[in-house]
């Protein structure tokens, strides 16, 4: 059997100037050299060797749902929710009630938001 790890999130996006300075925003990613190709794609290094990859496609038209999203842990939910609320980012529960946080029957509790594009992302305090 092989043995996988988690390398890379790559998104379609129609701006990716803006959607940089979201990721920076929001969760204070550092952007990292684009090691793969000389091409608009930019990166962003999103802790543990872990990296998130900006694609340009300005005319596409990007469809989204809840349930395809990805999820990111924090300590401090708390916390990130108030920096949420203060960067003025709707939020929801998984049901979407708006500025609700929602906590799973295993006990995990959960935000979701989306990006300049449409894409939903959870945080989540599951550390």
């Amino acid at each position: 059997m092989h043995t996988f790890t988690f390398n890379h999130i790559a998104l379609s996006v129609t701006d990716v100037a803006a959607a940089i300075a979201f990721y920076q925003k929001v969760f204070g990613f550092a952007e990292i050299e684009n090691t793969a190709s000389v091409s608009p794609t930019r990166w962003l290094a999103m802790g543990n060797g872990k990296q998130l990859h900006l694609i340009p496609r300005p005319d596409a038209i990007i469809k989204t749902n809840k349930a395809v999203h990805f999820a990111l842990a924090t300590d401090d939910l708390g916390s990130f929710i108030t920096h949420l609320k203060t960067l003025a980012i709707d939020y929801s529960d998984w049901r979407g009630t708006p500025t609700k946080d929602y906590v799973r029957d295993d006990g995990i509790q959960q935000v979701y938001f989306q990006d300049p594009d449409g894409y939903w992302v959870e945080v989540n305090d599951d550390v």
